[in-house]
């Protein structure tokens, strides 16, 4: 998902993987160590299908995947990633993102499911959205401004992640990458033929950025 705030600050909110914490780096670790990968881009087969379960945890090629999924999303100024967009076949994704209220999420999580929200603990937005695998074009698109998502972390220990505003768009996006939805599947036809457009005459430029800040980063 592409990001739409600034979260540059050091002296934010933070909640990783849920969880508040007193102190976080400007710079994720995971986007330190790890290396950047190319983004997938819509009309590639790996985006359009189901991804498959991680079935294996605390093993150091799941850590690598996580980490390089940290360095690109950065390398791409987007808030959150799925691993399809990085050519990889599972149900895992990335988020470093600040939400409306200046509170700074980070965290990821593997095979996620999104719970069922209670009605009156909920409402349906229309709001901005776009896509590193649709790069350059926004559209307002419809989303709940509460979402719950439970899933696993690297080491397969449970986790609930809750989210709202702009963050609870993002666990949407990224749950819905990984079952083989983008966005656009979510516009009228009209729309999704007009952003495709856009994209077309706008993705030259942002990957010659991306290139620059992954050479500016050392990635």
């Amino acid at each position: 998902m592409a990001d739409r705030f600034d979260h540059t600050a050091q002296d934010r909110r933070v909640r990783l993987l849920g969880e508040p914490v007193d102190a976080y780096p400007r710079v994720a670790p995971e986007a330190a160590r790890g290396s950047v990968r190319r983004i997938t881009v819509v009309g590639e087969e790996i985006l359009r299908r189901r991804c498959q379960e991680v079935t294996r945890f605390g093993t150091p090629e799941l850590s690598r995947l996580i980490d390089d999924m940290f360095a690109t999303n950065q390398v791409a100024e987007g808030a959150g990633l799925a691993a399809n967009q990085v050519d990889v076949d599972l149900q895992l994704f990335v988020w470093d993102i600040t939400d409306e209220w200046g509170v700074r999420h980070v965290g990821h999580i593997a095979n996620p499911v999104l719970v069922e929200v209670a009605a009156g603990q909920r409402r349906l937005i229309e709001e901005s959205e776009g896509c590193l695998s649709v790069p350059g074009p926004y559209r307002m698109v419809p989303r709940l401004d509460r979402a719950v998502v439970r899933g696993r972390d690297r080491n397969g220990e449970p986790l609930v992640i809750d989210g709202r505003g702009y963050f609870a768009r993002c666990l949407q996006h990224e749950t819905d990458h990984l079952r083989g939805r983008l966005y656009l599947d979510r516009l009228a036809q009209r729309d999704r033929k007009t952003a495709l457009r856009e994209m077309a005459a706008s993705k030259d430029e942002l990957f010659a950025r991306r290139a620059a800040l992954a050479e500016e980063l050392g990635k």
